[in-house]
């Protein structure tokens, strides 16, 4: 039997991590049933379980992924951007994030599924300490305020984050948000001359 190449291996993960992504995102953790994940992702149900144990695991490492990506964000532009990233996918003017819809459902679940929570907070530090680690470099620089701790600016950067996140839930206008996160992002900014 021919081996297959570890680049084919990662080639199929992501197709099936690409696929999915939309599946989840339109029918949500409940409504993206095997069928529509094979429609989704154009494989068969063996393909997709032979990379990923169940559906849940799929979903975790979805969202890990996608957490990887808004990392990679936060790390070069900041955690406000990873929301501007959100809004500007909402509208349309930036579809290939597909994060919303993600994270809408990790929202949801962590909500209502405490094993799914457990699992969650295994995997979910890394845009926290890369949220920590951009303000640290911020700070470092001297364009972070310095009358409050990192922790709390990280922690208020991620309130604000899962704020947009259900307001976005909820279908609420998100139009004029831009000039909100602008004032987000100055708040954690240092004011020289004050």
């Amino acid at each position: 039997m021919p081996r297959v190449s570890q680049d084919h291996l990662e080639a199929r993960r992501r197709q099936i991590l690409d696929g999915s992504r939309s599946c989840f995102a339109r029918f949500g953790y409940e409504g993206a049933t095997v069928r529509r994940l094979e429609e989704a992702t154009g494989l068969s149900r063996g393909a997709i379980f032979h990379h990923f144990k169940d559906k849940e695991s799929l979903f975790l490492a979805l969202a890990e992924d996608d957490a990887g990506r808004m990392a990679d964000v936060v790390a070069e532009q900041g955690l406000v951007q990873v929301m501007r990233d959100l809004l500007d996918e909402r509208s349309g003017t930036t579809p290939g994030a597909d994060w919303l819809g993600t994270r809408l459902e990790v929202s949801r679940r962590l909500r209502t599924d405490t094993d799914f929570r457990q699992r969650w907070a295994q995997r979910s530090e890394q845009l926290t300490q890369a949220t920590r680690a951009r303000l640290q470099w911020q700070r470092d620089s001297g364009n972070l305020r310095d009358d409050v701790d990192v922790d709390v600016l990280t922690a208020y950067l991620e309130l604000v984050l899962e704020g947009l996140v259900s307001h976005l839930a909820m279908g609420l206008p998100a139009d004029d948000l831009g000039p909100v996160l602008d004032v987000v992002e100055e708040s954690v900014r240092r004011h020289r001359g004050r």
